[in-house]
């Protein structure tokens, strides 16, 4: 069917009109000579959104949300899109600008202007601009290459040139055009355009056809032309497939070709005739929309739509899943400030299909067949051939092996590699960036905001100035800094300001730190850099600073201005954070490909032990995604966000891996919109983020509102009860594995929190296990019964049992056991360290001497850090012989002081004692020792072998508080043997007793109980007394009393850990 045409609109005031679509193709966007953009969501749109640019606009270009337009105060402003926002200026001319088009991937646009200059900007980063100068008179208007090589333009000076951006040289010029003196008297604007997709034909109309020029060899391949065109062409486009061109003329006429035959498929007349200005195709389906220099839209349907060749649900899927392929890495075009502008492209930018210069370059495959003149007015809307995305036309296959053949000999060996190379493309790096700051070029920016502050910069016409705002005001005032060294880059602590500024022609870059919580009057220090190297990334951590150097050079300093260590990266440098004494860096490893980033990650302690926990491991990042914000949460775990979204965090239960813990493009309500991370924290949960609505960044003014948002680790089937509590449990692991690093360096935690931790995971186990007991699924309420603690596996089992699943109740209780087991075999590896120790000191004289106390207090401090190796206590037994156990009481407290009071004290604050279940015995045996002479000094070596094992489990047993079900299986150990001869393992013993010991009554358990408890003191006075009766022969009864009374104490105020059996008996038969 032919195209169908709608009605026109009034857009504008009378004057020129130009259009284009947005990415998706589901708004057009219009502006003119009032100075408004209007955005409309359909030709029937009764309340079209507007936004005022100027007075007035002479050309839009939208792509990845960013609006750009050419207004008559001689600037390019972006906005926002759809919002409006405006978003900067991203260059200025002498006079006004005629024409502004994106490049392919959004990254850059290229402006003309009447002062004959082009211009290609980077969106994102406004100081990066290339000036092409070679033009006599006024810009007329521009075309970028689909593959970012080259940039055609037209001039009133009647030449269309080609140029090449790299090194902004003109490639190839020609004499096509009427001369004139400005664009108002020209008598086109020849808005030309290069072929999408490939780029092998630049298309320009001149007079009334449309020239197609090949691309490097730059030769005339054919002309499209039509005996109804009267007046001269004025503007043309290209389907996004790059198969049909239309064109505008000056006379309101419409023509459509399809290139390959150079038949005329489509011809629609303007209903006043009036000249077409501006021209723009859908980017996935037969609609072009038009303007006229009235300020009229028009909207053309059906264009060049087959008839159908192929179902429509088919060719629908096939086009939607090509379209969705496409926009993955839709976001990784809005890279802007973070991407080099100077790299080459990536792959998937080559694979796109761009559209013309009018349009929002955005995509889809779809294509025509060949028709005959006849045909044209037969199409379908609702079908789309698509032979030709697998083979191709014989022409397209021609010219291309034409071009390959001709690159050989015309171009340079660089573009003829590119030209044959068809694999995968390396990404643009990433550029250096500091979180928690927005890009460089706003005048007014974010330096960083972070969990202690925020700096802002104001760089405008009245103040060069940054201001720094605490988020506590107890630590520090607000402070107003000018910046008249033009500082980049900023980091704040709670003991510093940490400033950066790049080197300039006379000045090295200098590192500029403002120390507050320095206790004397100076309080700043700067240090400049050597020559050629620049300050890229800078951070803070506790009593240091350190700087990232465009030299790959990581510089460290204390925060006072001492010069620390320096060391090389092993790549360019992406961004750093500090938090206490921990370094978190992350690096290019090398090039990705095919838009995706190759970082690596180094995480060093800068404590008094330097030392490298993760040694350049790949940073993982979502596909096709960038990073955007690196730093630790408030408890000192390293994470990081990429630009989709993705907040990672540091697995430190899991070997040092990378977790995601929370999606926030979820939270956010349109594609545009996004959350600007400042802070996390783990305990309580969250995510402190600014929503920002259309744009990554959020403006200085109105201050931002902080959201919070909460985490959720992407588990499977969230939405069932099962999924939701296995999310709920790991992320509570998750989230508490930074106390045990606390705890492990030496930092300060609440143990109420931990136990809280350990309460909410254990209840959530026992949900799990009950929701699994109700499914029957018997076999995974083992494996959750063994992520449990030994109280709850003693709940487990009681559940088990009331729920009258024995099986399930037997194997629960054979996993207790080997918990028990488990839990013994530490404490018999510390038993057994305990008699090496004694064996060790066996025949030294521990006598505590008078010149022997001071040292004793000295080593006592010492050990408090380092119990000391076994080769050292050989080699100076003397000096170790009181330190071995300074976190122990000593039996002999009134000749010892030091060790009953500044080393148990140690205790509290410094390191966990590995031998601690063994110091009331360990000092019971040297105390034993004490006065005796030397002959029994000589004996005791040979003795010691004998009595030193069979004394020890004795003591230890002794001093251990039996109980009932200890006591009831050493009166009925025979009766079990005799009834099972094959028991030869205690742990079987012990289970089969176990077995026995439930089936007895409550009151009978109790009865044990109770004389388990009844006889423990009466045996600990016995032991006491029998571990005393060795010394009598050399001590007083004063001195005796004194020893019982020194021995009794440490063991009443800090019994030793619970045996194997009693450990087995407390989870299992609790009856509390």
């Amino acid at each position: 069917m032919p195209a169908i045409q709608k009605p026109m609109r009034f857009g504008h005031t009378e004057g020129h009109t130009d259009v284009c679509f947005d990415d998706l193709g589901s708004y057009i966007v219009t502006c003119g000579s009032d100075g408004d953009v209007r955005i409309w969501e359909d030709l029937d749109d009764d309340d079209p959104k507007s936004i005022n640019v100027g007075e007035k606009a002479y050309s839009c270009a939208l792509k990845n949300g960013k609006l750009v337009t050419a207004v008559s105060n001689n600037t390019i402003q972006i906005h926002t899109f759809p919002e409006g926002v405006p978003d900067g200026i991203l260059t200025r001319f002498t006079t006004n600008a005629n024409h502004v088009v994106f490049n392919g991937d959004g990254a850059k646009i290229a402006a003309g202007s009447s002062d004959f200059l082009v211009k290609v900007v980077d969106v994102m980063d406004c100081s990066q601009q290339k000036t092409f100068r070679g033009h006599d008179a006024p810009v007329l208007s521009l075309s970028f290459d689909p593959k970012d090589i080259f940039l055609a333009s037209a001039s009133c000076d009647g030449s269309v040139k080609v140029w090449q951006i790299s090194d902004q040289t003109c490639t190839i010029s020609w004499p096509l055009l009427q001369k004139c003196n400005d664009v108002i008297n020209s008598k086109s604007i020849c808005r030309l355009a290069w072929q999408p997709k490939s780029g092998k034909l630049l298309a320009v109309p001149v007079e009334k056809s449309v020239k197609l020029y090949r691309r490097e060899t730059w030769s005339n391949q054919y002309d499209l032309s039509d005996t109804f065109i009267s007046q001269a062409l004025n503007v043309v486009t290209w389907s996004p497939c790059g198969q049909y061109l239309a064109a505008g003329s000056i006379n309101g006429l419409i023509i459509v070709w399809n290139v390959e035959t150079k038949d005329c498929m489509e011809r629609v007349k303007h209903e006043k005739g009036y000249a077409i200005c501006g021209l723009a195709w859908h980017p996935s389906c037969g609609r072009i929309a038009y303007t006229d220099a009235e300020g009229n839209l028009g909207l053309l349907e059906n264009v060049c739509e087959p008839s159908g060749k192929t179902s429509s649900s088919k060719v629908s899927s096939r086009v939607e899943k090509d379209y969705n392929d496409l926009f993955d890495g839709d976001d990784t075009n809005n890279a802007g400030d973070f991407l080099n502008d100077n790299a080459v492209e990536t792959h998937s930018f080559t694979k796109r299909i761009i559209n013309d210069e009018e349009e929002d370059d955005d995509l889809m495959l779809a294509s025509g067949r060949p028709r005959q003149r006849s045909h044209i007015l037969e199409d379908d809307e609702n079908s789309v051939d698509v032979t030709m995305l697998k083979t191709g036309s014989s022409l397209l296959k021609e010219e291309e092996e034409d071009d390959q053949a001709d690159s050989i000999h015309n171009v340079p060996l660089v573009t003829s590699q590119r030209s044959f190379y068809d694999g995968p493309m390396p990404t643009p790096r990433q550029k250096p960036f500091q979180s928690g700051s927005t890009p460089m070029h706003l005048t007014h920016r974010f330096m960083v905001w972070n969990s202690i502050g925020i700096i802002r910069c104001y760089n405008d016409e009245q103040d060069n100035a940054i201001d720094v705002e605490f988020h506590d005001t107890s630590i520090h005032h607000a402070t107003h800094l000018s910046n008249t060294l033009n500082y980049t880059v900023a980091d704040l602590s709670y003991e510093a300001i940490l400033l950066a500024c790049e080197s300039t022609d006379e000045l090295a870059s200098k590192l500029h730190c403002l120390h507050f919580s320095s206790w004397d009057s100076s309080k700043e220090w700067i240090v400049d850099m050597p020559p050629n190297e620049d300050i890229e990334t800078i951070c803070l951590g506790l009593g240091w600073a350190a700087a990232a150097t465009s030299a790959m050079l990581l510089r460290l300093f204390t925060i006072g201005g001492v010069q620390k260590e320096v060391f090389s990266l092993p790549g360019p440098v992406v961004s750093m954070a500090g938090h206490g004494e921990q370094l978190f860096i992350v690096y290019h490893r090398g090039a990705g490909f095919d838009g995706d980033q190759c970082l690596g990650v180094q995480l060093l302690e800068l404590g008094k032990k330097k030392k490298q926990i993760l040694h350049g491991d790949p940073l993982p990042l979502t596909r096709k995604s960038y990073l955007v914000w690196v730093g630790f949460s408030a408890e000192g775990t390293p994470c990081y966000v990429d630009s989709e979204g993705i907040v990672r965090m540091l697995n430190r239960g899991l070997g040092n891996t990378w977790t995601p813990v929370c999606n926030t493009r979820e939270h956010c309500k349109g594609k545009s919109d996004h959350y600007w991370v400042v802070g996390i924290h783990e305990n309580p949960q969250q995510l402190r983020c600014i929503p920002c609505k259309g744009s990554r960044f959020p403006p200085t003014l109105p201050r931002p509102a902080v959201a919070i948002l909460s985490f959720k680790l992407p588990y499977c089937q969230i939405a069932t009860e099962k999924g939701q509590m296995e999310e709920q449990f790991w992320r509570s692991v998750m989230f508490h594995n930074h106390l045990e690093y606390l705890a492990k360096n030496g930092y300060e935690y609440e143990e109420s929190s931990k136990n809280q931790a350990i309460k909410e995971q254990q209840e959530l186990l026992m949900k799990m296990l009950a929701l699994s007991c109700k499914l029957d699924r018997e076999f995974r309420c083992v494996e959750l019964a063994d992520l449990m603690t030994q109280n709850a596996v003693s709940l487990a089992i009681k559940y088990a049992s009331r729920s009258r699943r024995l099986i399930l109740a037997q194997r629960l209780s054979e996993l207790a056991v080997e918990k028990a087991a488990e839990l013994a075999a530490p404490q018999m590896e510390e038993e057994e360290e305990e008699d090496f120790r004694k064996d060790l000191n066996a025949g030294y004289n521990n006598t505590a001497t008078e010149w022997s106390q001071p040292r004793l207090r000295n080593q006592v401090e010492e050990d408090a850090e380092d119990t000391g190796e076994a080769d050292d206590k050989e080699e100076k037994p003397e000096l170790h012989k009181h330190g071995q156990n300074p976190f122990s009481k000593s039996a002999n407290s009134s000749d010892v002081p030091a060790i009953k009071s500044g080393a148990v004290t140690s205790s509290n604050q410094g390191r966990l004692n590995p031998f601690k279940a063994s110091a009331a015995s360990y000092f019971q045996k040297r105390t034993s020792q004490t006065d005796k002479t030397e002959d029994v000094k000589e004996e005791h070596p040979k003795n010691s072998s004998s009595e030193t094992p069979a004394m020890c489990p004795q003591n230890t047993e002794n001093q251990r508080p039996k109980t009932g079900f200890q006591m009831w299986l050493e009166e009925n150990r025979s009766s079990i043997l005799s009834d099972n001869p094959d028991f030869s393992d205690e742990a079987d013993i012990i289970k089969e007793g176990m077995i026995r010991f439930r089936v007895l009554s409550a009151e009978e358990r109790k009865a044990w109980t109770s004389k388990a408890k009844g006889g423990t003191t009466s045996d600990g006075t016995e032991a006491k007394k029998r571990k005393h009766g060795i010394d009598e022969s050399h001590e007083t009864e004063n001195e005796k009393e004194k020893a019982k009374e020194n021995l009794n104490l440490p063991k009443k105020q800090k019994p030793l850990d619970l045996s194997t059996n009693q450990k087995l008996s407390a989870f299992a038969f609790k009856q509390e």
